[in-house]
């Protein structure tokens, strides 16, 4: 297959169906018009994008439009730097957004035998964590399977219609708790040191506590008593679980600015250029809210001294290359099928934005396609972060509920992170 130079037509991409404003449930409503789009194939014979306007208030917009885009078009980074070069600053209707820059800061570059030491070192790790990922990768692929649980969607959970639910939360509380955990991250690129903070860590770890919290109810639900024991521990004491994680593997990380990434010979080729980690998820209650964020923290900062996901995209492509679609497609199907739910955290633009003289209220982006029961797709907006959850209605019925479980995981991981903050300066102050 190939792209193929044609003439847009909008009237076969834009749609706008004629609806009641005053429609009844119009949240409920827009999931329900989502969801139906994922029942039908996009039209093959032509650009592969639509756009849905939706004209019902609902409680977090006066109006909704719904962009559906076929992967092939391009990742997240890619489809972000679209919109954002698509949209102005609502404070400045004549301004392009700022594009999202990674901060980094405290490099050193040392020439002293000791951080010659040090590099060498962290080079072998390097080496042998990629070494140890792609063989539990292989080992994915081959036999290695998560622990059917609850969640755990059948390998046939792809053609299933998915449901789609949303929530917003406060992108300052999750930097608050980054702060406040002094989360950073240690890279190694050539012989050069680079640290700088993230919040991927804070949002991770309380989808890990909330995955935990569901998942304890829905043991809970199985038993005789059913809610009655919700409070208790009814997690098994052996249950592997692990997420695909996606991530953007330019050169350059962040979202960069379309026109450099349409440029050519950029580093930042628009399209796809993600690859995945598999990330295993400690499920367990735990007393300290504060443990789930340290847990992956711990497991991101080996897994990001690994080329797991600069490894897996070529292998995918080299596959494909040698042995046809078929395979590459059997291949990724059968390592997402063995895990148990696909993570992706974006970053968006960092101040309100307008599109053609409207202002966006949120972004909720997410995917369909996947063998997964349930994908959980985060992305940032000005203070907010969109929580998006794309689920198998037959394995998770009720999405709103997960979705209070992640917040109410956040509220308590934030009120944690005060309360030890607290602590500390009163201890300081007492010193």
């Amino acid at each position: 297959m190939k792209w193929t130079p044609t003439t847009v037509k909008l009237e076969n991409h834009v749609f706008v169906p004629n609806l009641d404003p005053n429609i009844d449930h119009p949240d409920q409503f827009v999931e329900d018009y989502v969801s139906n789009l994922t029942k039908t194939p996009m039209d093959l014979s032509k650009p592969l994008w639509e756009i849905h306007l939706l004209n019902v208030k609902t409680l977090d917009a006066e109006a909704v439009g719904v962009f559906r885009v076929h992967h092939s078009i391009g990742d997240g980074a890619s489809l972000t730097s679209l919109l954002i070069a698509s949209t102005r600053k609502t404070s400045d209707p004549e301004a392009l957004p700022t594009v999202p820059i990674k901060k980094r800061a405290g490099s050193t570059n040392s020439n002293t035998i000791f951080w010659w030491l040090v590099s060498i070192w962290f080079v072998l790790r390097l080496i042998w964590n990629t070494s140890v990922d792609f063989m539990l990768f292989l080992a994915t692929f081959l036999f290695l399977k998560d622990t059917q649980s609850p969640i755990k969607g059948a390998p046939s959970c792809d053609l299933i219609t998915k449901r789609f639910a949303y929530r917003i939360v406060s992108l300052d509380d999750i930097k608050l708790v980054k702060n406040a955990m002094n989360m950073m991250i240690f890279f190694l690129v050539g012989l050069v040191w680079i640290i700088f903070q993230t919040i991927n860590d804070v949002v991770l770890g309380a989808t890990q506590a909330g995955l935990s919290r569901y998942l304890n109810r829905r043991y809970a639900e199985d038993e005789k008593d059913g809610e009655a024991r919700v409070e208790n521990n009814n997690l098994p004491e052996s249950l592997r679980l692990r997420a695909i994680v996606f991530a953007n593997i330019r050169a350059t990380s962040g979202i960069q600015d379309m026109a450099e990434m349409m440029a050519k010979g950029s580093k930042d080729k628009w399209g796809n250029e993600v690859g995945y980690v598999i990330f295993p998820l400690t499920i367990a209650l735990h007393g300290d809210p504060l443990e789930h964020i340290r847990e992956v923290k711990a497991k991101m900062e080996r897994k990001k001294l690994s080329l797991e996901a600069q490894c897996t995209f070529p292998f995918s492509c080299r596959v494909l290359k040698t042995f046809g679609v078929k395979a590459a497609a059997a291949l990724t199907h059968t390592v997402f099928a063995n895990t148990t739910v696909a993570f992706s955290n974006v970053c968006g633009p960092l101040e309100e934005i307008s599109f053609f003289g409207h202002s966006i209220a949120f972004l909720a982006p997410s995917g369909y396609g996947l063998p997964h029961a349930i994908i959980i797709h985060c992305q940032s907006y000005a203070d907010k972060m969109t929580i998006v959850l794309a689920v198998d209605p037959n394995v998770v019925p009720d999405p709103h509920r997960l979705l209070d479980d992640l917040e109410e995981s956040l509220q308590l991981i934030k009120d944690a992170a005060l309360k030890k903050g607290s602590s500390k300066l009163l201890s300081e102050k007492e010193d």
